[in-house]
């Protein structure tokens, strides 16, 4: 599978932009702010519905305007389909499959997959779990789209519930019996374990699955490391019976892991009640990185820290390749980040990819592997070099 041509209005910085890209190696260069990473973020959006920079739509929109389309044509076994996303700020986005309009803008979900290296995957191990956790999660829509479906379903439950906790904390100061709360909570807390249980089951086994090519993947790109160095556990905000090393255990059908959810539910009510916010669930949860003994985040030093972020990427190529088509791999200014020696390694796992995109500033920091067609980005203007 590849993107052949990719066509954009109002997106980001640029008013119309029509770019024809084929499989293959393509990279975009130009300084930085002119607008390369925009094109391959709106190619991620396809795939995602979401943007690996930003948390929200309206940064999508050029300037001025009321909305960006993004369209690219999609080449799968021969077969070529245009997918169209209309990203319409503060009202609900549609989507198209050859101008036919879809239901739902979600169901362009798992048309075009991608895996996108960018300089923010440093918050991959760095930063605060909820990286990791979207991490995750993003990895789970692309391996089955429907999940995006249980995760807003988990959201909206989450948000009523934590609004439920708030009013019954305020009837409490102010002398009230808040039972009406508590007896509405009830009902919330059956739907937050049953949706809980479906996204730790499935975050738990996708752990499962990507350690060994994690381990594997890190071995490729960190000098003098093997396959058993790097370790990862899914740490639940709940003690899981029969999950004391997590990483490493099969999935437990929903209905045991949503009564023990519902049990600490039930022993955290005091606290909850206490603080107005929902204390057990997924939301709270936390994938642990480690180099041998010890946790990546504090301990493992900035090389480290880059070669475990592109383990993790690797990773994910390798499990949505296992599972079908190639996902569309994009490097997003990565290799300005890393040294010369993990640039060639980098080049030499991902070469045989169907398609490679890649933005620099530099074209120089491109290793050789690497070099295919190239556009020069300036001025709102993405050219095809001679």
């Amino acid at each position: 599978m590849h993107v052949a041509h990719l066509s954009l209005h109002d997106f980001r910085s640029y008013p119309t932009a029509e770019v024809e890209i084929g499989p293959g190696v393509t990279a975009f260069v130009g300084r930085n702010g002119q607008g390369k990473t925009n094109l391959v973020e709106a190619i991620d959006y396809l795939s995602s519905l979401s943007s690996h920079r930003v948390s929200a739509d309206a940064p999508l929109v050029r300037q001025g305007a009321s909305q960006a389309i993004v369209r690219a044509a999609v080449i799968r076994d021969e077969r070529r389909a245009v997918l169209e996303i209309e990203i319409n700020p503060g009202r609900s986005n549609r989507a198209r499959i050859n101008r036919s309009p879809l239901p739902k803008a979600k169901e362009l979900l798992g048309l075009v997959r991608t895996v996108v290296f960018s300089p923010e995957d440093l918050a991959l191990v760095k930063g605060d779990p909820s990286e990791r956790r979207r991490f995750l999660d993003d990895l789970l829509v692309q391996v089955s789209p429907r999940y995006a479906g249980t995760r807003a379903d988990y959201d909206r439950v989450l948000k009523q519930r934590n609004s439920l906790l708030k009013t019954a904390r305020l009837a409490r100061r102010g002398g009230s019996t808040s039972e009406s709360a508590l007896s509405t909570l009830t009902v919330w807390d059956a739907r937050l374990a049953e949706l809980g249980a479906e996204i730790l089951r499935r975050r738990i086994q996708l752990v499962a699955d990507l350690t060994p090519l994690v381990g594997k993947a890190y071995e490729a790109v960190a000098r003098g490391a093997s396959r058993d160095d790097a370790g990862m556990v899914y740490r639940p905000s709940l003690a899981l019976t029969g999950f004391e090393t997590v990483a490493a255990q099969p999935p437990q059908p929903p209905e045991p892991l949503a009564d023990q959810i519902l049990a600490e539910l039930e022993r955290r009510r005091p606290d909850e009640l206490d603080r107005g916010l929902t204390l057990v669930g997924p939301h709270r949860d936390d994938l642990l990185l480690s180099l041998g003994d010890l946790p990546v985040k504090g301990y493992a030093s900035h090389g480290e820290s880059w070669s475990f972020a592109l383990a993790l990427r690797l990773a994910s190529y390798d499990l949505l390749r296992a599972g079908g088509d190639d996902p569309v791999l994009i490097l997003d200014d990565v290799f300005a980040e890393l040294d010369a020696g993990r640039r060639a390694q980098l080049a030499d796992l991902v070469a045989d990819a169907e398609q490679v995109l890649i933005t620099a500033a530099v074209g120089e920091d491109i290793p050789e592997q690497l070099r295919g067609r190239r556009f020069t980005v300036a001025g709102g203007q993405v050219t095809l070099d001679d």
